[in-house]
């Protein structure tokens, strides 16, 4: 049993442990924010059909993570792409702020059907419905690489990560309604939420110094179990410190 847990958590099973919980904090907290999208793009449908569009969306939800939990195994091996997803997680990070920083702008959290080329493509042959599922299915691929490159952000340990995504997509089902009610009474996780994929970003940015200065001290603080150990506590700190903050002494300030 014990080299089951060593061979699933890594030599330090706490900190295997604590790299888990960030990876199911960090799927649950976005798919929340991606449920939130989902939901206005079936707005313009019949009352009666925007439930099974919803339904199949979570459907392709759990198909494109379990796929893309493939493309982990694979992206864990190759160098190269670490960064790229890196600058990807920080250009969606400096996105959802840029749009923050215009607040009175209604159309932020909303997704433009009529100017997406796949709904426009699809409108005139499948109709109405199944170009708003296409458009749905389009956005949880875009999700579902989102939360992957978070992912190997934490930890190259291909078992970490599929147990904890695993885990993630579970929560989508079971702990969405909790994580919502979550978000509900403290609005700021949603920012934390993006800035943990800024900082989750930047590490993996920072994995070409690692490639080509493996000796240098950059590349020492950046890599290995410690540093996934170190990001973990971060991570979990930046949820937990505000949360108690707001409870205690309202600050951040809970209606904000």
């Amino acid at each position: 049993m014990t080299e089951f847990l060593h061979y699933i958590f890594g030599n330090d099973i706490q900190a295997g442990l604590l790299v888990v919980l960030n990876l199911i904090i960090i799927e649950s907290l976005l798919s929340v924010d991606n449920a939130a999208v989902l939901a206005t793009m079936v707005m313009d449908l019949p009352v009666h059909q925007r439930s099974r569009a919803l339904r199949y969306g979570i459907i392709g939800a759990y198909v494109f993570r379990g796929l893309c939990l493939i493309f982990a195994a694979w992206l864990v091996q190759i160098w190269w792409l670490k960064p790229i997803g890196g600058l990807y997680l920080l250009f969606l990070a400096y996105s959802y702020f840029k749009g923050k920083s215009t607040p009175d702008d209604p159309t932020d959290d909303y997704v433009d059907k009529k100017s997406n080329w796949l709904y426009r493509a699809t409108l005139g042959t499948l109709g109405q419905f199944w170009a708003t599922i296409a458009l749905v299915e389009l956005m949880d691929l875009a999700f579902s690489i989102d939360n992957v490159f978070a992912a190997v952000a934490f930890t190259d340990r291909i078992q970490l990560i599929i147990l904890g995504v695993f885990i993630g997509i579970l929560a989508m089902r079971f702990v969405a309604q909790g994580f919502v009610q979550l978000m509900e009474r403290f609005p700021f996780l949603e920012n934390i939420a993006f800035l943990v994929i800024a900082i989750l970003g930047l590490k993996l940015s920072l994995s070409a110094v690692t490639h080509y200065f493996p000796q240098s001290l950059l590349a020492l603080m950046v890599d290995g179990e410690m540093a996934d150990l170190y990001t973990s506590i971060l991570t979990v700190a930046l949820f937990v410190l505000p949360i108690l903050s707001a409870y205690f002494f309202n600050w951040p300030n809970r209606k904000d």
